[in-house]
């Protein structure tokens, strides 16, 4: 009689203990992520990387002690491969260099959330796309598009509002239902900002539109602020040349790409105010639901067709709170506790 050696019988047993602890893991991952996006807790957010490194750390370790370092090293190879290929083809089937995309801050409110994770679809003809959309084109010299790209600082206008019995602390939004608005130079509230509170506000107020390629109408709109109602002057027309233009919500959200020139950073998910043609170029003016202005009012550059990767097409809740945790963007960003109510 040949005796099996107790390890032997043991070794099952471990192995769906080690599997199992694996499977309560990718649980609280799951949890971690979840409470991530309710809350937006840096805390959350940083113990939900430690778990997700935690996590993929003992699959690869189970998996080697399992089936051996060759055998693991080829799986994680072929997953890779896997997600290579998957890429490739939605580039291919939806025609964008960038198919999928996280909206990383709370600028669409509400119709889409921070977490969110888009799918986008290419535009191979922006000309067709804007007239299938119905989207105002408005047709300027070259010469003009240049001069105001050339001159961003003092294209950049935005109406701040204030308490009438406060005219030196200005902000976008403010507690009183009739606040008295103004229109400054945002690039000179920049200059003049310190410790976070704007400066000599009295030199960055412009009194006329008139040299300017597009000019701004606003309305007062209510913001709820964390439960509260509140009030913020708001860019809901904007008139080019004897083209004037009102915000419709109906209008398709893209996706663009900024540079190092803008004031914003990573790609941008905004929806299509309108479009301007200079020669055989199109630039494209965005804005955030929850936005008071439009991008190119608080100096972000138009952004030119080229750097347009695509248009939103559907979103998935929640499921984008996984890459910002692995990307590190924890700290939720301004905004994300007050919406615009439509």
């Amino acid at each position: 009689m040949i005796l099996k050696p107790k390890n032997q019988k043991a070794a099952p047993k471990r192995a769906k203990q080690n599997q199992g602890g694996i499977l309560v893991l990718y649980l609280i991952l799951a949890l971690s992520v979840v409470g991530y996006a309710m809350t937006g807790s840096i805390l959350i957010g940083a113990a939900a990387f430690v778990i997700l490194v935690v996590t993929l750390a003992s699959e690869f370790k189970f998996s080697v002690k399992e089936e051996g370092m060759r055998k693991s090293v080829y799986d994680i190879i072929t997953a890779i491969v896997a997600v290579v290929v998957i890429w490739i083809i939605l580039i291919i089937l939806l025609g964008t260099s960038s198919p999928v995309n996280v909206v990383a801050s709370c600028s669409m409110l509400p119709t889409l959330h921070r977490g969110d994770m888009v799918i986008l679809r290419g535009i191979q003809n922006m000309t067709s796309f804007l007239e299938s959309h119905q989207i105002p084109i408005v047709n300027v010299s070259p010469q003009e598009m240049n001069y105001t790209l050339s001159h961003m600082n003092s294209e950049s206008l935005a109406f701040f509002a204030y308490n009438p019995s406060n005219s030196s602390k200005i902000g976008e939004i403010v507690n009183v239902p009739d606040p008295r608005v103004q229109l400054y130079n945002t690039k000179c509230i920049d200059t003049y900002t310190v410790s976070g509170q704007p400066q000599y506000i009295s030199r960055c107020a412009v009194r006329s539109q008139a040299g300017n390629l597009i000019k701004y109408n606003y309305s007062i709109e209510r913001v709820d602020v964390a439960g509260a109602i509140q009030y913020i002057p708001q860019t809901n027309r904007i008139t080019i040349g004897n083209t004037t233009i009102n915000e419709n919500y109906s209008n398709p959200i893209v996706v663009y790409q900024t540079t190092a020139n803008d004031s914003f950073s990573g790609d941008i998910v905004h929806r299509v105010f309108s479009a301007i043609r200079a020669g055989n170029d199109y630039y494209i003016l965005t804005k955030g639901d929850n936005n008071g202005g439009l991008d190119i009012q608080f100096l972000n550059y138009p952004a030119k067709s080229s750097a347009v990767l695509g248009y939103v097409i559907a979103d998935i809740p929640v499921v984008g709170y996984l890459r910002l945790i692995i990307s590190g963007q924890l700290s939720t960003p301004a905004g994300c506790n007050s919406t615009i109510i439509r």
